[in-house]
């Protein structure tokens, strides 16, 4: 749904030839991160170091594209890289403990700022589940009402051809 936040942990290792397994990669190893909403329009882009977080709220509802590249070349690090990545979305994405901290919350003043964010994100999955029903039911009617003129068309083609015919 739209206006919802999505975090994204990744961590890149590097395959070690003389230890036969990934190890953690070299400091000038970094990640660029790139973030296109469903319109292609770029919402995040930007290079990180090898371990760490990346932000972003989605302003339009639909899929969004997420690329991750290393940044150093094929010249400079010809190994193979693994990426670890995790993705939070929603309510999942924020860390209530360091809410609690920040504002200075109560268990129970914490507890209900997480039920009013699961809340929150219910009534935006609904609202999308309604477009995405409202979209569907306007290509369901679209592809009746093409059907249907094919076949008064094809009706009017084959009489018009059996009284031709008859002639």
């Amino acid at each position: 749904p739209d206006e919802t936040m999505v975090v994204g942990n990744y961590k890149v290792q590097a395959y070690d030839q003389n230890v036969k397994d990934y190890m953690p990669v070299s400091p000038g190893i970094g990640m660029h991160v790139e973030v296109k909403d469903p319109s292609d329009k770029i919402v995040l882009s930007r290079t990180y170091a090898a371990e760490g977080r990346f932000t972003f709220t989605s302003h339009a509802a639909g899929e969004h594209i997420i690329c991750l590249n290393s940044n150093s070349t094929a010249w400079l690090y010809a190994g193979q890289l693994r990426v670890h990545l995790d993705i939070s979305v929603g309510e999942h994405a924020v860390d209530y403990q360091q809410v609690q901290a920040k504002d200075k919350l109560s268990e129970l003043q914490l507890r209900i700022r997480q039920l009013l964010d699961q809340v929150e994100q219910i009534t935006k999955e609904q609202n999308y589940q309604r477009y995405r029903e409202e979209r569907f039911r306007q290509t369901s009617e679209s592809t009746n009402q093409r059907v249907l003129w094919w076949s008064i068309a094809q009706t009017l083609i084959l009489l018009l051809t059996g009284f031709w015919q008859m002639q």
